[in-house]
């Protein structure tokens, strides 16, 4: 018989061994939870005072006698961590609100709180501020939405007043799939093992069978590329706001099937539709190599492009964090849009003027913004450094900049701007934060559950100039996007056309 040659032979005896393994540690550490988690607990409740010792510390009696209110003052150490099984992010936090998680502490009152990190996660403490949601008042912490790789933790050393030492603290807050809850543990910071001895030996087995496997195919020597690689040039064009999304994809792309070149150079929607359609009038060779992203559907007089609906892209508006709204209705938002708003002061905020920081005409941001919420167009710009009026009769200062990174950068930056941006985006910027509209929140879990209504979002389209030939690396490109691409859309904020309640948003338009 021809497959009974040793190679098979050691093939399938160890995908056999890797099989039983599998099995096994399935059925071993079937009780371990594979969930997100987030556990807590307190590591020190003392007194700041009278000749108290407590480990290396001797804290005077007195320090506290003088100042107001703090001569019972006492001092909570309070360790928060990933303790689950999953990395937990940013969006996992349920609240609603800008802050993760909130500590309350009984019949005491915050006087102070400081941060602390294990060595190796100093960048736990850029989350640590005001505009991420760090805040206190009476006995409640508001805690950010801290990002915690398995295993991270950080501290929080609260001073407090009032109440007696060993008052029940809480900590309040909710994980999407998973659950927030108290635990312990014999010393302040001991962890236990990240794996059973048992665990270990299957992994061991387990990694042998892996290894086996893989010299196996590394000395057949048959490697081929991936199915569908092309070679040659591709330029990708168009929307800034999809091209975070457009670069990874094309550096896998690379990765995976040599001979391929594929630059992205995006400035804007309607700028990258015209760039492709003036390259496929001029080309001789049939539709040229070059993808348009546009952030909504073409204009009329384009009927030589094709389109390619890729994915739903949810958009956001930004204020400065100096304006604290969280929220505006539509009503509210066409007026500012509009010039009748001048001042924060008439929708309950600070006494600032408003800034209106826009996109150019060529940015699909900008259409599906006027498209989607306002109902018409903006107001004439009128200003080009974005805090003075260049024209004296304009109602409000407003701006146009040329992309994504430019509006957040200027609205994080002016006190009284507001602008608008892909959602994912405007996560990575300090001194803003999004607003909902009509009460909806912009999220991606909520549009692919079925449960938004949130009204700026808009389908991501992938025009060509008429069909690029099967062969083409156009053509490869773009199943890649609808493949593998899925995953890295998906990362990026967006929510792929290709999935069962993407096909339903994309397909009805």
């Amino acid at each position: 018989m021809e497959w009974l040659s040793a190679e098979n032979v050691v093939a399938v005896g160890t995908a056999v061994i890797g099989v039983v393994a599998s099995a096994v540690m399935v059925w071993y550490e079937r009780r371990i939870p594979r969930r997100k988690r987030i556990g807590y607990r307190v590591q020190m409740d003392n007194p700041v005072g009278d000749d108290v010792r407590s480990g290396r510390a001797n804290v005077r009696q007195g320090w506290f006698d003088e100042a107001p209110g703090m001569a019972d003052a006492t001092l909570v150490l309070l360790r928060i961590e990933n303790d689950g099984s999953q990395s937990i992010a940013g969006d996992d936090y349920t609240s609603r609100e800008r802050h993760g998680l909130t500590a309350v502490f009984t019949d005491r009152t915050i006087r102070g709180v400081s941060v602390t990190q294990p060595p190796g996660t100093d960048h736990l403490m850029d989350h640590f501020t005001r505009a991420a949601g760090l805040a206190y008042e009476g006995n409640t912490l508001l805690i950010p939405r801290v990002p915690l790789n398995r295993g991270e933790h950080f501290k929080l050393l609260v001073l407090l007043s009032g109440g007696d030492v060993g008052s029940p603290i809480r900590i309040i807050g909710g994980i999407r799939d998973g659950e927030v809850r108290p635990n312990r543990s014999t010393t302040p910071d001991d962890r236990p093992p990240l794996f059973s001895r048992a665990a270990r030996l299957i992994t061991v087995l387990l990694t042998v069978c892996v290894v086996t496997l893989a010299l196996i195919v590394v000395m057949r020597d048959d490697t081929r590329p991936p199915i569908g690689c092309e070679t040659g040039s591709l330029t990708v064009t168009g929307s800034t706001a999809f091209a975070p999304v457009m670069r990874e994809l094309a550096e896998r792309y690379q990765d995976d099937c040599e001979g391929a070149d594929i630059a992205v150079d995006a400035h804007g929607s309607q700028a990258g539709m015209r760039e492709l359609d003036t390259a496929g009038a001029q080309s001789k060779n049939g539709s040229p190599p070059v993808i348009a992203l546009s952030d909504g559907p073409k204009p009329s007089g384009l009927d030589k492009l094709r389109e390619n609906r890729v994915a739903v892209s949810i958009f956001t508006l930004v204020v400065n964090d100096e304006i604290p709204l969280m929220n505006l209705s539509i009503d509210d938002a066409r007026r500012l849009y509009r010039g009748e708003i001048k001042n924060w002061t008439e929708l309950g905020g600070p006494d600032l003027p408003v800034l209106l920081v826009s996109r150019d005409a060529n940015s699909g941001t900008r259409q599906v913004f006027q498209r989607r919420v306002l109902g018409r167009g903006e107001i004439a710009n009128s200003s080009l450094d974005c805090v003075h009026k260049d024209d004296p009769t304009a109602l409000v200062v407003r701006c146009e900049l040329d992309s994504t990174d430019q509006v957040l950068s200027t609205v994080a930056k002016l006190p009284g701007a507001v602008g608008y941006s892909e959602l994912n985006s405007a996560n990575d910027y300090d001194g803003l934060h999004r607003i909902g509209l009509d009460g909806h929140d912009a999220s991606v879990e909520d549009l692919e559950h079925g449960t938004s209504e949130y009204p700026y979002r808009e389908i991501e389209y992938a025009y060509t100039y008429g069909a690029p030939p099967a062969d083409s690396l156009a053509s490869s490109f773009l199943t890649y996007i609808r493949g593998a691409g899925q995953d890295v859309i998906r990362t990026h904020g967006h929510l792929p056309c290709d999935t069962p309640v993407g096909l339903k948003i994309c397909g009805a338009g």
